[in-house]
């Protein structure tokens, strides 16, 4: 079955946070040495502009729900209580480039530099399963501190490509750092993106392997997913081996599955290894 490598949640935390600390002034930097703002990004429809502007807004939305600080209006921005995470998160991202206009539109890297020192100085010392409210996925939904700041570190990685991609600058993303993404948020994340739809009926368990990172066990059962680290051994029906860089991209449809499988990046073994493929259409990405 494999060994099983235990991790402590205190200390990735810290490793996540600084991290962070490292990537923000990285994003900031980038945000500020862009030529032009209405190139095209990386993320169809959206302008390199647009891209900032969202980045801004998330750091923004980040910070206050962690400080309660009433920076945002959530009632006039969240979609209706029936929408799918799907639908939700769409819509979020819809209204987050429009959020900010004028002088904040133009600047910001101004936003990010001060929203991300806040983030940091306000969540220092919190335990990392601290809950912290995320209104934009649903009504009363939490996560964890340790899962906000990754997903911080993801939304930083990410959109910093699509900036750079845009922008003709460079930008890089390091598997250490991405590592810590995938042990810090995607444990919750994956299993609150799961299409319902899509699983209803469904039973695969993935043993899903992060080559210097977390080994997670993803099981789908009926409608509901559960993603355990450190799970006991048991069978599963398909193992995957990523990269790190490679698996987040895939994940974020940054790079097509089947680059990542063509350079040896993405490995999928196991059982019934053609059910690699299933992993990505069940979870909802926006």
């Amino acid at each position: 079955m494999g060994t099983v490598t235990r991790f402590d949640p205190v200390a990735e935390h810290e490793r996540a946070r600084a991290a962070l600390g490292v990537v923000i002034p990285r994003l900031v930097r980038l945000l500020r040495d862009v030529p032009d703002a209405g190139a095209a990004s990386g993320v169809p429809v959206w302008t390199v502009g647009d891209v900032g502007a969202h980045l801004a807004a998330v750091y923004l939305g980040y910070c206050s729900v962690v400080s309660a600080d009433g920076a945002v209006e959530w009632d006039g921005l969240l979609p209706s209580g029936e929408a799918s995470f799907g639908e939700r998160i769409a819509a979020m991202n819809a209204r987050s480039i429009d959020l900010f206009g004028g002088e904040e539109r133009a600047r910001p890297a101004d936003v990010v530099a001060e929203r991300g020192e806040e983030f940091l100085r306000i969540t220092e010392g919190l335990a990392p399963d601290t809950p912290v409210a995320v209104p934009w996925y649903g009504e009363g939904v939490t996560i964890s501190l340790a899962t906000m700041t990754g997903l911080l570190i993801s939304e930083s990685l990410v959109h910093g490509l699509d900036v750079a991609r845009g922008a003709g600058l460079p930008w890089s993303i390091g598997p250490d750092e991405v590592a810590l993404v995938i042990g810090q948020s995607m444990p919750t994340m994956m299993a609150l993106a799961l299409d319902e739809e899509k699983a209803r009926g469904v039973g695969i368990a993935f043993d899903l392997r992060i080559k210097g990172g977390p080994r997670l066990a993803v099981v789908v059962e009926d409608g509901a997913m559960t993603v355990t680290r450190d799970a006991p051994p048991r069978a599963y029906d398909c193992r995957i081996t990523a990269a790190p860089v490679a698996f987040l991209l895939v994940s974020f449809r940054r790079t097509p599955i089947w680059r990542a499988i063509a350079s040896g990046r993405m490995l999928a073994g196991g059982r019934r290894p053609w059910l690699a493929m299933r992993l990505g259409e069940l979870v909802a990405t926006p």
